[in-house]
């Protein structure tokens, strides 16, 4: 369910969630509609996969609201977000997006990508394997969040 907002709509909201486009947070708006641990992957424009074929890949965690122009994946048979954003971030896509004048990667050619799924006992040593980096990724942007909320606060009080 990704819904595209015009900046028209967006310039009278507050500044609340995140709203992601293909590669980045675009703006902030005031709803949501998603909330958890997603991947977003660009579905078209000029950043679809880079120089390699891979795709170019959002690991959101929290509220958001994303646009159409980003796949919104979570993972299954074994795989959670964490080890599918490695297994895609090194997956060479390139085969499967089309369009010259605007690269695309659609649905139909994202759903017939062939991958080999590991047992579920390697997955779940993968994953485990995996997961304090990526706990460790979570508590660096949570600080960087307070670092930046500090900063916002001691500049006003600076000013003032």
């Amino acid at each position: 369910m990704r819904k595209p907002l015009s900046s028209l709509e967006r310039a009278d909201m507050e500044r609340i969630y995140p709203y992601y486009g293909a590669v980045s947070i675009v703006d902030y708006v005031d709803d949501f509609i998603f909330d958890g641990e997603y991947l977003l992957l660009s579905e078209d424009g000029i950043y679809v996969v880079d120089e390699n074929g891979h795709p170019l890949l959002q690991h959101i965690t929290g509220k958001f609201w994303a646009n159409n122009h980003a796949h919104i994946l979570k993972g299954k048979s074994g795989f959670n977000e964490d080890s599918l954003y490695l297994f895609l971030a090194n997956t060479n896509m390139a085969p499967i997006v089309t369009g010259a004048a605007q690269p695309k990667i659609n649905q139909a050619n994202l759903k017939s990508f062939p991958i080999t799924i590991p047992t579920s006992e390697v997955i779940e040593n993968f994953n485990a394997l995996i997961q304090p980096f990526f706990d460790q990724r979570l508590s660096n942007e949570a600080e960087v969040k307070k670092l930046e909320s500090l900063k916002d606060l001691l500049l006003s009080r600076l000013v003032n």
